[in-house]
């Protein structure tokens, strides 16, 4: 593909998921979440690997991170967006606790399940099912450093989305989790 090309497909894949995510965020009431959320991707350290190694159906950094031995782009978005759990990987208070993961803040557990639902939405497309946030998160959750309530949160809500839908496990977030 062409820069231009790459460039244009780049900023439609992480624009529409920008606003799906919004639109998900709104429905739950983080409004201020979803109008800022990965804001940082349009930022030229990101956007520039996005159109390097953009190809439409995986995310840039990923390929970034296989053909130059880590993701800059990535390594950016993580600790600049909070509702990623890498952002919340700390030492443990005692140093032979090693790398734990922290408990993330409600609001940012619930715009990581958004996150995850509404990308699985953008990449998968027409194949896309209530069960692919789910699928995608069980292909990898044994090697993600998550504190274990957020971990809680975020496959009741994976589960709660796989057997009610995405309307009904919003509107549950919204009145009873966020509430």
């Amino acid at each position: 593909m062409s820069k231009i090309k790459n460039a244009l497909g780049h900023f439609i894949t992480i624009t529409n998921h920008k606003l799906l995510v919004m639109k998900s965020c709104f429905k739950v009431g983080l409004y201020k979440q979803g109008l800022l959320h990965d804001l940082s991707k349009y930022n030229p350290v990101e956007f520039s690997a996005g159109i390097k190694y953009y190809n439409g159906s995986i995310s840039p950094n990923g390929i970034q991170k296989k053909q130059e031995g880590l993701s800059e782009a990535w390594l950016h978005h993580k600790g600049r967006n909070k509702h990623h759990f890498e952002y919340w990987i700390d030492y443990g208070i005692k140093e032979s606790e090693g790398l734990k993961g922290m408990n993330m803040p409600t609001k940012y557990v619930v715009e990581m399940f958004i996150d995850r639902m509404s990308a699985s939405k953008n990449y998968l497309k027409e194949k896309y099912t209530q069960r692919s946030a789910l699928e995608y998160y069980e292909a990898r959750k044994d090697y993600y450093i998550l504190h274990p309530e957020s971990r809680e949160l975020l496959e009741f809500l994976l589960n709660k989305l796989c057997d009610e839908g995405e309307e009904n496990t919003l509107k549950y977030i919204k009145n009873n989790i966020l509430k």
